[in-house]
């Protein structure tokens, strides 16, 4: 499950910019058909869009993101989508790894429609992914104006909380995918990485000179605190400009990240 780009990229449904909500169903460049939604911001004219990548299990109608993007918008336009093998997206989760591809797919769609500025936000997987696609796609035309990173690991395959071992059963065990399919509506690659992706606190030095924010709770249940210390530790390192947001008595991810919060990111996210 590598994520290096095959072919050219495409997509249907692509108009200017517009003061309109519209669904439209994007192509990646490894040919996986992903759904998204751009609405406008609500607030004022502006070439800023915000890239919404929801976390493992999401999509594009989960009540979580639907907030997330509803507060956002007060402050930019937005962009939301389903990751592969989520809600009606195509193809297989790899669970982080090709999910590099959807979110450039969504990028470049956003600058598509007219805009000039372009940031993204990701909630958990889709935090790791914000990370890994500022890193890979420096120097085209999907590179991101600014990232942040919201409840992400900084390395992959850790089992050190029950919840994230609960996760890796259904990643990795054949009545887990089942559960993940008709459970948790997302449908789960059986295949191991090959290669193994970049790891996020390996992505974290490649991003510079894009600003990057890594927001994490203190009660998350998934990862904890040493997470976004240990990405934070890798900015530092490379001199990549970082903002670390730890949050007293936040949970994990977009479910857990109150009005507040989004309010703040939405800020940063748009500020010059």
């Amino acid at each position: 499950m590598t994520s290096a780009a095959e072919g050219r990229f495409h997509m249907v449904d692509v108009s200017s910019l517009t003061s309109v909500t519209r669904r439209a169903i994007l192509r990646t460049v490894d040919h996986v058909r992903i759904e998204a939604v751009y609405e406008p911001c609500t607030a004022s004219v502006t070439d800023t869009a915000v890239v919404v990548a929801h976390g493992f299990t999401g999509s594009v109608d989960r009540p979580a993101l639907r907030r997330a993007a509803q507060v956002l918008r007060r402050h930019a336009n937005v962009v939301t989508f389903s990751f592969r093998g989520h809600g009606r997206s195509g193809g297989l989760s790899t669970v982080g790894d090709r999910e590099v591809l959807d979110l450039s797919a969504a990028v470049r769609w956003a600058r598509e429609l007219g805009h000039a500025r372009v940031a993204t936000v990701g909630f958990s997987m889709g935090g790791s992914v914000v990370l890994r696609q500022a890193a890979l796609e420096r120097g085209t035309d999907a590179r991101p104006d600014a990232v942040a990173a919201v409840s992400a690991p900084a390395r992959w395959y850790y089992r050190g909380t029950p919840a994230m071992r609960r996760v890796h059963w259904v990643i990795t065990r054949p009545v887990g995918r089942l559960v993940g399919r008709y459970g948790l509506g997302t449908r789960i690659d059986r295949r191991d990485w090959d290669p193994v992706p970049l790891a996020p606190f390996e992505a974290v030095p490649l991003i510079a000179p894009t600003p990057l924010l890594v927001v994490h709770g203190d009660r998350d249940p998934y990862f904890p605190v040493d997470h976004p210390r240990m990405l934070a530790a890798a900015a530092e390192a490379a001199g990549t400009p970082l903002e670390l947001w730890l949050e007293r008595g936040m949970g994990h991810a977009e479910n857990a990240a109150a009005d507040e919060l989004l309010d703040r990111l939405g800020t940063w996210l748009t500020r010059p």
